[in-house]
């Protein structure tokens, strides 16, 4: 049975993360319990073996002892068969078994198990989520929770399970020897059991911190890098650079903490580990000299405290190495176990688009402490036609679109597609029937062909070329090369689409929207980085995108949205005038005054002093 069989990577959860510790577990390895029980009394057996390693040696030297030089091999023949099948075939198999399941069937698909049931929940968060940290930040918190969780089962089978049987095998073997000697080494145990009692807590309290710390620097450098045109058109190196120290500085202090009680561990684990050999042996011997127990007792007796021994450091880093993970593990949960802030209702339809009708109801929305947002919006869209929406900054004009692709929940009213209130509909079902181009567009780190086919996955090449040749993007397209040497459509955008002008990405995003085919299409701002002649060269292409759907578009050159249907103005959040361009100018309202300040086409946003 090949291993991807024994556990579905890519399972995935049927409810939310919970937001215990224990509980949380559970959630992100449902579905692998049996084969973790499976390596986990595999490595238990492995355990046993090792006991049953000191044992034979035993055995072999009480028969040695037993015996005669010339007689030891004949009088032991089935003895010396069984331990060599022992040392030579079975406990190789069994450690090879153990070391199979643990490293080729666990690890790697535990980690891909867990990291994506945490990566498709935080998909799930709302834009809020995200604006309020870093991007890497939450992206270094996936991949560390996934990566402890993993390491916590692996070393819980590999080492503490392994361990756990080794003890349990060496009380029994040595209370065949000597109760006394098995008493001894349970006391042992308890001073060790006492050892990892007092400094577990605090390496799983300072890992934690440490954690978070660490984020916090990746989140730090990430911001940096993702703005690095920003931050050198400033000159503000030195600035980033100290806040990047800050950051280091303070995680370097988390990591001395974590290093100082980890000194102090291994001091007293070392000093711990020293007594029990003496102790062991010590006391076999002491029973031996009395004639109590036999050489060969002596023998397995000195093979299991020194088997022990060893074992000892290593399950101790083993625990703190637990204990530490843990710690990371609780910190991940704090930031990626939030409950989602905007989610499909029980039993959400899918939205069935027939028209394109949309119409706000009476909507409210605030951003918070009533600051911004839209209020008694009441708006009705008919199939087809094609609504500009202009206002200054902060009027509530983006806001308007947020909640028709229900970004954000009106907080009073209800916005609805074809009689459907959106809030009773999946979002992917609405989203999917809204085409929508930006002025701050968004592209991948992946080749012009993918952020195009992005627009619709299953399109054939044939259907995405067509697309770009409708967005005026063929062209320049044909002529990129990355830095490594791909052209044309497979080469890569950078970052952000950070190697296009600010013209090229709007035209790859408008040939993503052509290509996506909604029946409803939003145009916030889509002309707003070309330069007029680029922009006339593809009005006519847009003006055909537009044909047959329901349009909201926003401007601030009014050129653009001058052939509208019909155009709103918002001011302060609420709909002050509503007409085609003409009847607006001729009311000589706000609308008018806007077209008056125009200076190039473009909106001057500075109201004149009354």
């Amino acid at each position: 049975m090949t291993a991807p069989s024994w556990i579905d990577p890519f399972a995935e959860a049927d409810t939310p993360p919970p937001r215990s510790l224990g509980a949380f577990l559970r959630w992100a390895l449902r579905g692998s319990f049996g084969v973790i029980g499976i390596a986990g009394a595999t490595s238990a057996f492995a355990g046993v073996l090792e006991v049953l390693a000191a044992m034979t040696l035993g055995l072999v030297v009480d028969a040695a002892l037993n015996g005669t030089a010339e007689s030891v091999f004949a009088e032991n023949l089935w003895l010396l068969i069984g331990v060599t099948l022992f040392f030579l075939l079975l406990r190789p198999l069994v450690l090879m078994a153990s070391a199979w399941l643990q490293s080729i069937v666990l690890q790697p698909n535990l980690l891909s198990l867990v990291l994506s049931r945490l990566h498709r929940f935080t998909l799930g968060q709302d834009v809020t989520f995200f604006d309020n940290d870093f991007a890497g930040r939450i992206a270094q918190k996936e991949m560390q929770t996934a990566r402890a969780i993993t390491d916590v089962v692996v070393e819980v089978v590999h080492t503490v399970l392994f361990a756990l049987a080794s003890v349990v095998g060496s009380i029994l073997l040595l209370g065949t020897v000597d109760a006394r000697i098995a008493l001894g080494l349970l006391l042992w145990i308890a001073g060790y059991l006492l050892m990892i009692r007092y400094f577990m807590p605090r390496i799983r309290l300072r890992s934690k911190a440490r954690a978070s710390a660490r984020a916090m620097v990746t989140g730090q450098v990430v911001d940096t890098v993702t703005n690095i045109k920003t931050v050198k058109l400033f000159a503000h190196a030195d600035h980033e650079d100290q806040a990047a120290l800050g950051a280091m500085a303070r995680f370097r202090d988390r990591q001395l903490d974590f290093g100082q009680v980890s000194v102090q561990f291994r001091f007293w684990l070392m000093a711990l580990a020293g007594v029990l050999p003496v102790l062991l042996v010590g006391g076999a011997l002491w029973y031996w000299s009395r004639g109590l127990v036999s050489a060969g007792d002596i023998a397995a007796t000195g093979a299991v405290s020194l088997r022990l021994a060893q074992m000892t450091g290593w399950v101790s880093f083993t625990l703190m190495g637990l204990y530490a993970n843990v710690g990371e593990v609780e910190d991940g949960m704090r930031t990626l176990t939030p409950p989602h802030g905007l989610t499909d209702v029980a039993n959400a339809t899918q939205l069935k688009v027939t028209d394109g009708r949309i119409a706000f109801r009476d909507v409210d929305f605030a951003y918070g402490r009533d600051i911004g947002g839209v209020e008694h919006i009441r708006l009705e869209i008919a199939p087809g036609e094609k609504l500009g929406i202009v206002g200054a900054s902060g009027a509530g004009k983006s806001t308007l679109v947020a909640l028709l692709l229900r970004l954000y929940d009106a907080e009073k009213g209800e916005v609805c597609i074809d009689g459907q209130d959106i809030a009773g509909v999946t979002q992917e079902s609405l989203r999917r029937q809204i085409g929508m181009v930006t002025q701050e567009t968004a592209m991948f780190n992946r080749s012009a062909r993918d952020n195009i086919a992005y627009g619709r996955p299953d399109a054939t090449e044939e259907d995405i070329i067509a697309a770009a040749e409708r967005a005026e993007a063929h062209d320049f397209i044909l002529d990129l090369e990355d830095h490594e040497h791909r052209t044309g459509y497979d080469a890569h955008l950078g970052e952000r689409g950070v190697k296009l002008s600010g013209g090229q990405r709007q035209r790859i995003a408008l040939a993503r929207a052509i290509l996506k085919d909604a029946p409803i299409l939003v145009l916030d701002e889509a002309t707003s980085a070309l330069d007029s002649e680029v922009e006339a060269a593809i009005q006519s292409a847009l003006e055909r995108v537009m044909e047959g759907k329901t349009v909201l578009a926003i401007a601030h050159r009014l050129s653009t949205i001058a052939r509208m249907d019909r155009i709103v103005v918002l001011d302060k959040g609420r709909i002050v005038e509503e007409g085609s361009h003409e009847v607006l100018l001729d009311k000589g309202g706000l609308y008018a005054r806007y077209w008056e300040r125009q200076s190039g086409g473009f909106l001057n946003l500075v109201e004149a002093a009354e």
